[in-house]
């Protein structure tokens, strides 16, 4: 695509995007999925995670739009109705949460991208220009943009090579940033495509606090290690202990060495890291061990928002990795339930931990402070990091 990179455009205006930008920015995601699949072909036919999810894209797409007939009342819609048939026989029972049907070949799934992309932008030309109608349209460009960094990290597991690569960071580490005790506005207030892990905002007592201006480095997660940290029970809670004795963990996953220098697998390659780049595929638990060790703490939700939002000109800086923070996933007030198409979160409420920010690897239409994502705490899987507050 020629013309402005619909990646950049700024995420609030995505949110309420019309569809004259629907349709292009559908277009782009699309087109960037199937750059993917390109990618994958030949290395990825037997690479099921990898298929499903590319197939998943195209399904879901159909799936709460062209064969959905409330689609135009949005939210509001009885997500029971029927739906109607789809164009890729067996699709459902391929691509629905927990399918095990076969999958078909890459060839079709691509087809199958080029096809449903086709009926959704029919469709969404004739819908009307309100937040009910839009809803189905701008929550299938954000889920398709979300399942960029599911590639990647799907591709870092497997040890594939995508060409993808974590940008060299330079800049120095800058000291950290003082708040003043006020009362911040948490979350997303109504208006255009709202997450339901953001609805909806309300006001919390902040006291003050001091917070990193950046995640945390390699160069200051080495001392840790060096210091013996992984060896130490102290610095350890009990469920992080116990899952570090059973995988007998040394380092952070994926590294091979941290002494003179990070040594890291990246998509099957050996890299030497840069100790200024942020420590990566850290689980909440080594996360939590850190600031022990350091006489730290992880930064709540409200803190990390706040300071993301009022500490732009001061020099905060964020997007490089996601973040771990100090709570548990808990619904915010006001919240009535999952909304039609978006996850269901009940299995992880009071389990999973709160990640914020986002990585290298994340999609610009998805970059916003008030994004919420959540993981167990073991998770080291994805592109994760964390910064410190003062205790």
């Amino acid at each position: 695509m020629q013309g402005v990179e619909m990646a950049d455009v700024d995420t609030a205006q995505m949110r309420r995007a019309g569809r004259e930008l629907l349709s292009l920015a559908l277009m782009d995601a699309r087109n960037h999925s199937l750059r993917w699949a390109a990618a994958f072909e030949g290395a990825a036919c037997g690479a099921a995670p990898l298929l499903q999810e590319l197939g998943r894209l195209g399904w879901f797409q159909e799936f709460w739009l062209a064969r959905n007939v409330q689609r135009q009342r949005g939210p509001r819609g009885d997500a029971t109705r029927p739906r109607l048939a789809s164009i890729l026989p067996g699709a459902d029972a391929m691509f629905e949460t927990g399918a095990v049907a076969p999958l078909p070949d890459l060839q079709t799934i691509r087809q199958y991208l080029v096809d449903s992309l086709e009926m959704t932008l029919e469709l969404l030309e004739h819908a009307a220009e309100d937040d009910d109608a839009l809803y189905f349209y701008r929550l299938a460009l954000l889920r398709e943009d979300a399942c960029v960094e599911r590639f990647a990290v799907l591709s870092q597991t497997l040890g594939f090579d995508t060409g993808l690569r974590a940008p060299l960071t330079t800049r120095p580490v800058r000291p950290p940033l003082l708040f003043p005790t006020t009362r911040w506005r948490l979350g997303s207030a109504p208006g255009g495509f709202v997450p339901d892990r953001e609805h909806w905002a309300h006001e919390v007592a902040l006291a003050e606090f001091e917070i990193d201006a950046q995640a945390t480095t390699w160069a200051q997660y080495g001392e840790f290690v060096e210091d013996g940290g992984y060896d130490d029970r102290r610095f350890w809670s009990e469920p992080g202990w116990a899952w570090l004795q059973a995988q007998g963990r040394r380092t952070p996953r994926f590294v091979d060495q941290m002494r003179q220098g990070v040594l890291q697998q990246r998509f099957g390659k050996l890299v030497r890291v840069p100790l200024a780049q942020p420590a990566l595929h850290v689980s909440w638990f080594e996360a939590d061990a850190w600031c022990r060790w350091a006489g730290r703490r992880l930064p709540g939700e409200a803190e990390w928002e706040a300071a993301a939002v009022q500490g732009a000109s001061r020099g905060f800086r964020w997007g490089e990795v996601r973040e771990w923070t100090a709570g548990t996933l808990r619904p915010y007030p006001g919240h009535a339930g999952t909304s039609p198409g978006q996850d269901d979160d009940t299995a992880l409420l009071g389990v999973a931990r709160v990640l914020r920010g986002a990585s290298f690897a994340t999609r610009g239409r998805l970059r916003h402070e008030r994004a919420r994502d959540a993981a167990l705490p073991t998770h080291d899987e994805g592109f994760c990091g964390f910064r410190s507050c003062a205790v």
